[in-house]
């Protein structure tokens, strides 16, 4: 993973801890509304991929026992893992792209709501991507996955050479001759892995994009009110589809590229379908990037623009995140993909303890704050959720004071500790298990493994009925706070 020049150690605090009576007398812990969607409190547990489904992206049992065990520490909203609104396989990530997972996803739904004795809502992220190709053997590449196109015959001086005497001519050029023989695009994909990109409208899918998006996002929304989830949350952050049409980098010249309007045009399209859908009476939102953090992206005064576009079409939230991009990922081993976590813009979204001089902590607070400043000068009032390195009560507390958003979202911290705003709540802040942020479970993430946190996959491994890791070595779900509320 990139890592800052500057090798400063960050340390978590438990901060101010509030009394009982303090915090239940705090911003953090009043409702506020969501559109149709009241929270009892502001505490939100942002979309984390867990790699908990199977192959046919079902909701299984360490699903279930995943989203129960933080929905028993009672935060207002969990917002359930980026789940693909395609058929398609996509390794052991959740789908919602056929009817066929309602089922599966109301038992989800079913059992956060029981855990939380009806306290949590329970929203699900739904989201496209496109196709991204494992880093191939140099061999492989050349003999069955580069097209010989005239060009590149005429720059190797190959033309007129058959097909199979070509490639290994190609192949024979090694490292040097192939970067100045290949176009571009192959030698990306020689070097990462072969990647669509929404700028790719000479394939017929990708032009077509603008007119399958729409049905496919409102089809999986529908899917989602059956499936008795409280609302859905539109993935245009990070890597994605729908982020890579609002990014800078896209220059589609079809009225959905270029300009930032013709940027934004497709994102609108897409809500305006899920709400003729779902109805006026039901909670969307969306989760897009306060800035790109890569050379040529998208700045904040585009997402401010966004955000405006957003709440004037009646979005019912906006939730921020920062980078996490293709465009700057570290190169990947051969056999594996990029990971749009590894360059600069990963390390934006998912800071560690070693940082620069601004540190891990609250990273995407001004950017947010500038973003929801917009928007209530404008006169709307979309309530604005903000992530990124939150980890105690009192930074929780300040960020709502302070105006940078509406609702505090903890991702690593409520991984850490599932409890932390019950224990909050209750006066016992003392107690918080507080996230070291050396993302360990970033690193699980990028190895596609089942994520867990240092802080207990470790313990109590004699539990009875333990749901433990396919490796065997951790335990699943964080232990029961043992000195929970009779």
């Amino acid at each position: 993973m990139w890592k800052p020049t500057e090798r400063i150690k960050f340390h978590p605090s438990h901060g101010r801890v509030p009394s009982r009576d303090e915090a239940q007398a705090a911003r953090l812990f009043s409702p506020i509304t969501l559109g149709p969607l009241s929270l009892v409190h502001r505490t939100w547990v942002p979309a984390m991929v867990p790699w908990r489904s199977n192959e046919d992206g079902e909701v299984t049992e360490n699903v279930i026992a995943w989203y129960a065990r933080f929905a028993q520490g009672k935060p207002g909203a969990i917002v359930i893992e980026a789940t693909g609104i395609r058929d398609v396989p996509s390794g052991p990530l959740l789908r919602i792209g056929d009817d066929r997972y309602i089922p599966g996803l109301k038992r989800l739904t079913q059992a956060v709501h029981d855990a939380s004795d009806g306290h949590t809502k329970l929203l699900i992220q739904i989201i496209d991507f496109l196709r991204i190709r494992r880093r191939p053997e140099p061999e492989v590449f050349f003999r069955r996955h580069l097209e010989l196109t005239p060009k590149l015959l005429q720059r190797a001086g190959l033309q007129g050479k058959a097909e199979p005497e070509a490639r290994q001519a190609l192949l024979d050029l090694g490292p040097q001759g192939w970067q100045t023989v290949l176009a571009p695009r192959d030698w990306q994909a020689l070097q990462y892995g072969a990647r669509e990109h929404v700028n790719d409208v000479h394939l017929p899918h990708i032009r077509d994009l603008p007119k399958e998006l729409p049905s496919l996002f409102s089809h999986a929304a529908l899917r989602a009110r059956e499936a008795n989830f409280d609302g859905v949350e539109l993935h245009y952050a990070h890597a994605y589809t729908m982020a890579s049409f609002l990014s800078a980098t896209n220059q589609r010249s079809d009225g959905y590229g270029g300009s930032r309007e013709a940027r934004v045009r497709l994102p609108l399209e897409v809500f305006a379908a899920v709400r003729q859908a779902v109805g006026q009476d039901y909670a969307v939102g969306c989760r897009f990037l306060a800035e790109e953090c890569i050379e040529s992206g998208s700045t904040l005064e585009d997402a401010a623009s966004y955000a405006l576009a957003f709440a004037k079409a009646g979005m019912d939230f906006l939730s921020t995140s920062r980078g996490g991009k293709f465009d700057d990922a570290k190169q990947p081993g051969i056999g594996q993909a990029a990971y749009p976590y590894t360059g600069r813009s990963g390390y934006e979204c998912m800071p560690q303890y070693l940082s620069d001089a601004q540190g891990p902590f609250g990273r995407n607070r001004a950017a947010t704050r500038h973003i929801r400043l917009a928007l209530r000068e404008a006169g709307l009032s979309t309530p604005v959720v903000c992530t990124g390195g939150v980890h105690n009560f009192e930074m929780a507390e300040s960020m709502l004071a302070g105006g940078d958003c509406d609702v505090v979202g903890t991702a690593r911290q409520s991984l850490a500790d599932p409890d932390w705003a019950l224990k909050t709540w209750l006066g016992r802040g003392q107690e918080v298990h507080l996230c070291e942020f050396t993302n360990y479970c970033e690193g699980l993430d990028q190895k596609h493994k089942q994520v867990t946190c240092q802080l207990w996959d470790r313990q109590a491994l004699d539990e009875p009925g333990l749901r433990m890791s396919d490796d065997g070595r951790r335990r699943l779900v964080a232990p029961a706070w043992t000195k929970a509320p009779r």
